[in-house]
């Protein structure tokens, strides 16, 4: 029996099938904006957008399947996934940084990112996560929370 046949066997016995109402994959967004190109900036950016992420939506590390960042051109003092690395329960989740494509006139100093996570949760009940500058990303989207708050 190959592995995925033996992931699949493994999944249907713990009662987790896609019908069941057991766990599915989801993609969480976020993003957050720095007021300067620095290491110091971009960690405790990185911290604070995951922080506010796993708060809002309840989930920890474990049930994260992979994480892409990405960051505009005028970012490069640190790899926010070098950040994220260094959070508890993080070191072995895979992560990607990948460089956002530069548009004219688009939000500067930003860092995304894409969580895709096992959950319980309908891809609807996640509540993404845009702060500081970056709440003009997805206005309608932005937390109201303290998070927001620059």
């Amino acid at each position: 029996m190959n592995e995925l046949t033996l992931a699949k066997n493994k999944h249907q016995k713990n009662g987790l099938s896609e019908t069941s109402g057991g766990l599915q994959i989801c993609g969480l967004r976020g993003a957050i904006t720095v007021e300067q190109n620095s290491a110091e900036a971009i960690t405790q950016a990185v911290n604070e957008l995951l922080n506010a992420l796993e708060t809002n939506n309840g989930f920890n590390p474990a049930e994260i399947i992979s994480v892409i960042f990405s960051v505009t051109p005028d970012l490069d003092a640190i790899f926010p996934a070098a950040v994220a690395r260094g959070r508890f329960g993080w070191g072995q989740i895979p992560l990607l940084d990948v460089q956002q494509m530069k548009v004219i006139g688009s939000l500067e100093y930003c860092i995304r990112v894409l969580i895709y996570l096992n959950t319980p949760l309908h891809q609807g009940s996640l509540r993404p996560v845009y702060l500081r500058r970056a709440v003009m990303l997805r206005p309608e989207l932005a937390n109201t929370d303290d998070y927001s708050k620059s």
